[in-house]
């Protein structure tokens, strides 16, 4: 029988519409000291990732998993986020049949190296990552968690990463007083990581109204969630309130809307979070930004602090329970496309890529 091949998924890192599907060569996957190779179950697959591979060079993300093959000149891995299992291990305390939640490549396999062991969680210290963002690097070992439950991975290989951001968006915006606003403009109302905020504030009673901008083809579905107080086209900004004090939260990219809403608004323009490039085409730079208000959100930034604020035993607590809610209230308008293989993945990658994947649909990745 002939032995089963290692595959990684690359694209091209100027023109990330271009993918292929590499071979991992033996060697990557031979263990040393302290190493382990994990088999990739199921991942995630959403517009996020997309972002990673706009803000590859600017936010370190191609540095994470390097491609490999025979050409990788010029050719990036964009990370996902789910689930593998441990299947061969020369770590002390991770044994063979660990399973694992955290950051991976979209690949059969990883070789990973772990550091910082304990009984709920380790990190992976290989060279290469040591200066990358800590957030990253930190890996889940999902079989000591007392409620574990694996029906339950793909909602958290969705979610997790989406609504992590959407609390830390919520919560810093509380934080911040809401820097006087009295409604937050949220671009991009579709996406998941803006359903997930507008579900924070929608929960919170002194939060300002939640305003929803998305395209016409995502109006209705955005207006079902009865997330958001008004919701409204990229067509009908004029139709936004612009005479009382407002937060914005971009999580489309796209610089033009801004512009537009920024000379709407004025002096009453309090804050702007830069999150996501859902419109990524669009996010050229343009005059009229209002630069000395405005700021690029960094999620694994925050979660940083607020561990550092709380503990990570409090941190976790309250991410748990924000998640937990959210995805309960949620989900419902969610339905699932359960893929197989990276060949599935390369078929639907496109669409995912020019932002016409549907917004109630959630990919997962199965290995």
């Amino acid at each position: 029988m002939k032995p089963v091949k290692s595959l990684q998924f690359q694209v091209e890192k100027n023109k990330f519409i271009n993918h292929v599907i590499e071979e991992i060569p033996e060697e990557n996957l031979t263990l040393a000291t302290d190493e382990i190779k994990v088999k990739i179950d199921l991942f995630s697959f959403t517009s996020n990732n997309i972002t990673y591979a706009v803000s590859g060079e600017i936010i370190r993300y191609w540095e994470f998993f390097p491609p490999v093959g025979k050409q990788t000149e010029g050719w990036g891995v964009i990370p996902v986020w789910g689930f593998a299992d441990v299947v061969e291990s020369k770590a002390d305390n991770i044994p063979v049949g660990d399973r694992i939640f955290g950051y991976f490549p979209p690949a059969s396999h990883l070789k990973m190296k772990a550091g910082h062991i304990t009984g709920k969680r380790f990190i992976d210290v290989s060279e290469h990552r040591s200066t990358l963002p800590p957030t990253y690097n930190l890996y889940r070992r999902v079989l000591s968690e007392p409620n574990y439950d694996q029906k339950l991975d793909r909602d958290r290989a969705l979610f997790y990463p989406l609504y992590i951001t959407s609390f830390c968006l919520w919560d810093s915006l509380q934080e911040n007083s809401w820097f006087g606003a009295k409604q937050t403009i949220i671009l991009s109302a579709s996406s998941k990581t803006s359903i997930g905020l507008a579900y924070g504030l929608h929960i919170d009673e002194t939060a300002p109204k939640a305003i929803g901008i998305t395209s016409e083809r995502n109006l209705d579905a955005v207006v079902k969630l009865g997330l958001y107080d008004e919701v409204y086209t990229y067509d009908q900004l004029a139709d936004i309130n612009s005479e009382i004090p407002t937060v914005i939260v971009d999580m489309s990219g796209n610089n033009a809307v801004l512009v537009d809403l920024h000379k709407r608004l004025g002096d009453l323009m309090k804050f702007t979070f830069k999150v996501g490039l859902t419109h990524w085409k669009e996010s050229n730079p343009n005059e009229g930004i209002i630069r000395e208000r405005s700021k690029f959100f960094f999620a694994p930034s925050h979660i940083q602090k607020r561990i550092e604020d709380w503990g990570a035993s409090e941190f976790d607590q309250k991410t748990s329970q924000f998640l937990v809610d959210a995805v309960a209230t949620t989900k419902a308008w969610l339905q699932y496309k359960t893929l197989d293989g990276l060949a599935d993945l390369a078929e639907v990658y496109p669409t995912v890529c020019n932002g016409k994947l549907a917004a109630d649909q959630g990919l997962i990745v199965t290995m």
